[in-house]
């Protein structure tokens, strides 16, 4: 149970328990989402628009038709969250909203919506770290508690975490230059894959030989990760074809490789020497499946292993709403502003 006390614009006290609705709006890039989550972990009601086929041809998300986007989805989403869930605005608890990181401009069309929502029906609004909110998509229709050691990978991020309850967390290690997601969009587009780039690669790398090309692996001290490299090694080896047909599957299966490999080793490492038996794996890379494979191979050494579903990986409001419940690293003053990085 959750007993964190909130309180509404009017002042009135709320205490969220395994009973409590909260409606939160995920919007901090290409997708627009509202859900509707009961007591953190039991999801009534998930409506995720996506952006995916206005930014194909960019190759790209484009924040100024982002933000646009969202402003048109805001109010079909929110509306189709209470039809979904069967409820209406006062029988919310608690409304949440992303307020970063993220696009400023896409962040602040949930957050004046959640906002509002709040302030209409007078109850307590909670703002939510979207990293955060990631590892939280592992609470959703789980009974994952803390301790556990988290592997979170998005676009932006790669981070090694310890996690010791909801609201206390260490970073053991992250990236030092590029991030997972961010290695994996730039070798796609190196050798010619559509945007979104990463999930076509790893569509791909299942064609390939992940031994056709020895790739290097950064030797970072601690827990700490480089794609920089490997992303360099990437450029030398297609430009070495000069001209020729791209060996496009085996590129893709030898890079994949090498980057599993890499995000394994260092998570095993980090596992003995802290002595977790849960790791969690979050974000939306936690939808790659060579490193999902890894990671629940884990098991087989005794680990207890937890990720989300591919629906809860990728961006979506019932994991903001799952984060605001259990009161992970969040914001429940109504003047907070967005932000784009981690600086908060």
């Amino acid at each position: 149970m959750n007993n964190t006390k909130f309180t509404s614009f009017t002042n009135k006290p709320v205490e969220l328990n395994e009973k409590s609705l909260i409606m939160a709006i995920e919007s901090s890039c290409d997708e627009t989402a509202c859900a509707i989550v009961k007591g953190g972990r039991e999801v009534v009601a998930n409506i995720v628009a996506s952006q995916v086929k206005v930014h194909e041809k960019y190759g790209g998300v484009f924040p100024e038709i982002a933000a646009r986007e969202h402003l048109e989805a805001i109010n079909v989403v929110i509306a189709e969250a209470y039809k979904q869930a069967g409820v209406k605005g006062s029988d919310i608890d608690a409304f949440a909203a992303t307020v970063g990181p993220g696009l400023v401009g896409c962040l602040l069309v949930g957050l004046n919506a959640a906002k509002t929502l709040a302030l209409v029906n007078d109850k307590p609004f909670i703002g939510v770290n979207h990293l955060n909110a990631h590892l939280c998509a592992n609470y959703l229709d789980t009974d994952l508690k803390p301790p556990f050691l988290a592997l979170l990978i998005s676009g932006g991020h790669t981070q090694i975490i310890d996690v010791k309850s909801y609201s206390e967390q260490t970073i053991l290690g992250e990236t030092i230059d590029d991030a997972v997601g961010e290695a994996y969009d730039k070798v796609a587009r190196l050798i010619g894959l559509p945007y979104p780039g990463g999930p076509k690669l790893d569509k791909m790398a299942h064609e390939g030989n992940p031994k056709a090309f020895i790739l290097p692996q950064a030797k970072v001290d601690g827990y700490n990760f480089s794609f920089s490299g490997l992303k360099t090694a990437m450029l030398k080896l297609v430009k070495s074809f000069d001209g020729q047909e791209l060996p496009t599957a085996d590129l893709c299966a030898s890079f994949q490789e090498c980057v599993s490999k890499t995000l394994y080793k260092k998570l095993k490492k980090a596992l003995e020497e802290r002595g977790y038996n849960q790791v969690v794996l979050a974000g939306g890379v936690a939808a790659n499946s060579e490193i999902r494979r890894k990671v629940f191979s884990l098991e087989e050494e005794g680990y207890k292993v937890f990720a989300p579903p591919m629906k809860y990986c990728t961006d979506n409001a019932a994991m903001v709403a799952s984060c605001a419940y259990f009161n992970t690293n969040t914001y429940d003053d109504i003047n907070v502003e967005v932000f784009s990085r981690v600086d908060k």
